[in-house]
C-alpha cells in the first residue's frame, strides 16, 4: 500500500506573496483547513511545507505556505503533487478506499474466474466508474454499485465482481 497519498496538484501561482492555486483530489476540500503539512513531490524529492493560510476560489484551494513569500519562489513547483501521510490522511468510512489502494487489483468474476486488472477509476456524480482492463486486453467499466462490486480485498489486492448483463460483449 502507498503510504503517501495525493491531496491536490499545484497548477499555478497566485498573485506575487507565494500563493499557489490548487487543484484538489481528494474527495473532501474542505479538509485542507484541518491539514499543517504536505509534502510537495519536486520529482527528486518530497520537501516538507508548512501551510499558514487556506482560501477556497471556485473548485481550487489557495495555500500559502510558511516561508514562501515570493511568486518566484513558488513558480517552479507548477504541476507539482501535494501529498500526506497515511497517517494524515481522512478517516475512510465501511467500504470506503483510497484510490491509490485500488489501482492494479486483480479483478475476478463470483464465479473465481481471472477477469483483468484495475487500471483507473472514474469519479462521476451518481457513482465511480471502475476501468478494468479485462485479461484479453478489452477495456471494461464496471458501475460501482453493490450489485456489480461484490467484495473489495485491500489486503490481498483482489477485487471480486458481478458482470451483469450487458456490460461485456458475449
Amino acid at each position: 500500500m502507498e503510504n503517501l497519498l495525493q491531496v491536490g496538484v499545484i497548477t499555478q501561482t497566485h498573485g506575487i506573496k507565494g500563493e499557489v492555486k490548487v487543484f484538489p483530489t481528494t474527495d473532501d476540500v474542505k479538509r485542507f483547513k484541518k491539514l499543517k503539512h504536505v509534502l510537495l513531490d519536486t520529482g527528486n524529492e518530497n520537501i516538507e511545507l508548512e501551510i499558514e493560510g487556506v482560501k477556497f476560489f471556485k473548485q481550487y484551494v489557495i495555500l500559502k505556505f510558511k516561508g514562501i513569500d515570493n511568486i518566484n519562489d513558488v513558480e517552479k513547483y507548477k504541476g507539482k503533487s501535494l501529498l500526506v501521510t497515511r497517517e494524515n490522511a481522512v478517516k475512510l468510512k465501511k467500504n470506503e478506499y483510497f484510490i491509490a489502494d485500488m489501482i492494479g487489483m486483480k479483478v475476478v468474476t463470483d464465479e473465481e474466474k481471472d477477469f483483468g486488472i484495475l487500471k483507473e477509476v472514474m469519479q462521476t456524480g451518481a457513482n465511480d466508474v471502475y476501468v478494468v482492463e479485462t485479461i484479453d486486453g478489452k477495456e471494461v467499466l464496471l458501475p460501482a454499485i453493490k450489485q456489480c462490486i461484490l467484495e473489495v480485498d485491500i489486503e490481498n489486492h483482489l477485487m471480486k465482481v458481478h458482470i451483469m448483463k450487458g456490460l461485456i460483449d458475449e
